[in-house]
């Protein structure tokens, strides 16, 4: 399990690409302003002088919960006004959270969509604010392709081989798909054909899924076949997927899967029952995949197809755990306790 639900400051993979752009948001603007040097420390971008300057600017950020966390934890800290944009029915806690680290949060009737589309159309209007796209942004992918380099190495000093002989499946909980994407990027990078990426949404929103059979990427929405893109997954519930990432990497993943709730929610009790281990429900998607490619037509078909067939006792799977780190204990006794009753 690649446990991103232990990163620090969000707990989530989000932290990858978020905190990044942040940081490379705060070293352009500073460079800019002939106050640092790309030989410096960069430490100083901490002290308060650096705070004063970039209280001068904005971010903003429209998010289902864990990218809002991770941008508006470190933008508050290194002085920025920052404001999450997110959907009414996201994570009350997440929003007490961020509202406690200083961040502004902003709330939408509608879908996380509406709440895209209303952060980017307010950014524009003011020349100071930078606007941190989960759909749009390169620097946010560069952020999660990093996570392809650390995992060979983690991977490397675990003993692991992975090459055409021990391939790698990797499952991805995906809602928008810029972070699975910008992983599925970094991993194909470093383990080329080797590595097989799956890319995993739940049964009431495979917005990604969708985009890519139907080639519209983000024209097309759940919504448009009937699913009420209701789920317990919060951070998968995204009625449209990212055109970026979709045309970006759709072509290197090896498929995609869904997973009802109910699953979600039987995984993470039989996580924290076996490994004393703690997840949130839409960090669980990942690992249905090993029954959804062994244990299914089409899975016993791509592995046909590709002769993976007969390499499957040397292959090693790896479930991306995305988030749950920072979930308060009271939440999580809930999720337990509805686990409990399914």
């Amino acid at each position: 399990m690649k446990a991103d639900s232990e990163l620090p400051i969000s707990g989530s993979i989000k932290a990858r690409g978020g905190i990044y752009e942040v940081l490379k948001t705060a070293e352009d603007l500073a460079i800019r302003a002939g106050r640092l040097s790309k030989n410096e420390n960069y430490a100083c971008l901490a002290e308060p002088t650096f705070r004063t300057f970039f209280s001068n600017y904005a971010l903003a950020v429209g998010s289902t919960g864990n990218l809002g966390l991770s941008i508006g934890i470190v933008g508050a800290k290194l002085g920025f006004q920052t404001t999450v944009h997110m959907s009414r029915d996201a994570s009350a806690w997440k929003k007490r959270m961020l509202r406690k680290q200083g961040a502004s949060v902003k709330e939408y009737e509608s879908d996380y969509s509406k709440a895209v589309q209303e952060g980017r159309n307010q950014a524009r209007q003011d020349p100071h604010c930078h606007f941190i796209d989960d759909e749009q942004s390169n620097d946010l992918f560069v952020g999660y392709a990093t996570a392809g380099a650390r995992l060979q190495r983690q991977l490397s000093k675990s003993g692991v081989v992975v090459d055409r002989d021990h391939p790698l499946f990797v499952y991805l909980p995906c809602g928008v798909g810029g972070a699975p994407g910008g992983v599925t990027l970094g991993l194909k990078q470093v383990f080329g054909d080797a590595v097989h990426v799956f890319f995993v949404e739940p049964t009431h929103a495979p917005c990604f899924l969708l985009g890519l059979l139907t080639g519209l990427h983000d024209k097309v929405s759940v919504c448009d076949f009937g699913l009420d893109n209701r789920t317990a997954a919060d951070g998968l519930a995204v009625p449209r997927p990212s055109a970026f990432a979709g045309k970006a990497v759709g072509s290197l993943i090896s498929g995609c899967m869904t997973v009802k709730d109910s699953d979600l929610f039987r995984i993470l009790k039989a996580l924290k029952d076996t490994e004393n281990h703690w997840i949130e429900p839409s960090a669980a998607a990942g690992f249905i995949g090993p029954k959804r490619l062994l244990g299914t037509k089409e899975g016993k078909r791509y592995l046909e197809r590709h002769n993976l067939a007969d390499k499957m006792d040397q292959a090693v799977h790896v479930f991306w755990a995305t988030g749950g780190g920072m979930v308060p204990q009271k939440n999580r006794n809930a999720y337990y306790d509805e686990a409990s009753r399914i």
